[in-house]
């Protein structure tokens, strides 16, 4: 049995949470104004062309992961332990749709180092650390 005890957790747990909460957030807000037809008709070509392509599965598992990644960071600010399932269903959604966006991304889309880092990398990073550190939280006693 565990041990039901919240052990107060220290700022860097509001502040770690509030980073990933507005990171998240902000992808939500990407998220919406790619599946919105007119804001998309106004965004780069790069970007434009990657939203184009992405296939419905994709962009559903995108969805998943930036609107799971929202309400899990919500979630854990609430000191809710079952963030670490919407974390886990974020990382999910993250890892489908990079996978299906790597191949427009090496064939016709020219986004340079930075622009893949934050396409690519930094989602996954940002879902896996966020797994990890829920988890964290929990053996902590930070939720319950």
């Amino acid at each position: 049995m565990r041990n039901l005890t919240l052990v107060r957790p220290p700022a860097a747990f509001w502040v770690i949470g509030a980073i990933a909460l507005f990171w998240n957030a902000m992808g939500g807000l990407n998220f919406f104004m790619q599946i919105n037809v007119e804001t998309l008709a106004r965004m780069p070509e790069n970007q434009r062309l990657i939203a184009e392509a992405r296939p419905l599965w994709a962009t559903t598992a995108f969805g998943v992961g930036v609107l799971g990644g929202t309400v899990g960071c919500a979630l854990l600010l609430l000191r809710t332990s079952s963030a670490i399932y919407l974390f886990l269903l974020s990382l999910a959604g993250v890892v489908l749709a990079t996978v299906q966006s790597l191949g427009p991304i090496k064939s016709s889309v020219d986004l340079g180092p930075f622009g893949i880092v934050l396409t690519v990398l930094m989602p996954v990073v940002v879902a896996a650390t966020m797994v990890g550190y829920s988890i964290r939280a929990q053996n902590k006693g930070w939720t319950p």
